[in-house]
């Protein structure tokens, strides 16, 4: 499978008596806090590859709602390996990362080998674990939307 020219970022959350929790991860190779990261794959379009990260990386189910979020980062093309860069060519600097959430039903996750554990944190506690700016502004935005029930449509 080819590394398609973008990346998704998926916020797991809960809501559970009125309190928004966040699924944060730990990722193996880093040993540092994120949520789930990948790359689309082939012809995917970046839902899709939303969908099929959070699936692999933590067993969340294709149906559950995943809402688009707007905020969209840019990651360096020098952070990808030698082989996705050669594909997509010398003028590709920058490769975007588009954000969604996902809606989960319970706290139980089944990891992949790529996080260590995982932890469901509210807000404040789930913004000063992360590492990635990317991460900090979706989780900003995604809190924002819940609070003030403008989530949008699940897709």
């Amino acid at each position: 499978m080819a590394r398609a020219k973008f990346q998704v970022l998926v916020i797991p959350f809960i809501i559970r008596d009125n309190h928004i929790k966040y699924g944060m991860f730990l990722r193996a190779d880093m040993n540092v806090w994120q949520f789930i990261a990948g790359g689309g794959e082939d012809e995917e379009i970046p839902l899709e590859a939303a969908k099929r990260e959070a699936n692999e990386e933590a067993n969340i189910p294709y149906d559950f709602p995943y809402y688009p979020l707007d905020t969209c980062c840019s990651i360096s093309a020098d952070c990808f390996n030698e082989e996705d860069r050669q594909r997509w060519g010398q003028n590709c600097f920058v490769v975007p990362e588009y954000s969604f959430a996902v809606r989960v039903e319970n706290e139980e996750l089944n990891l992949s080998h790529e996080h260590l554990e995982y932890q469901w944190l509210d807000y404040d506690s789930a913004r000063k674990l992360l590492k990635y700016d990317s991460n900090k502004v979706a989780l900003g935005e995604l809190n924002s939307r819940i609070e003030r029930s403008l989530l949008g449509e699940s897709k």
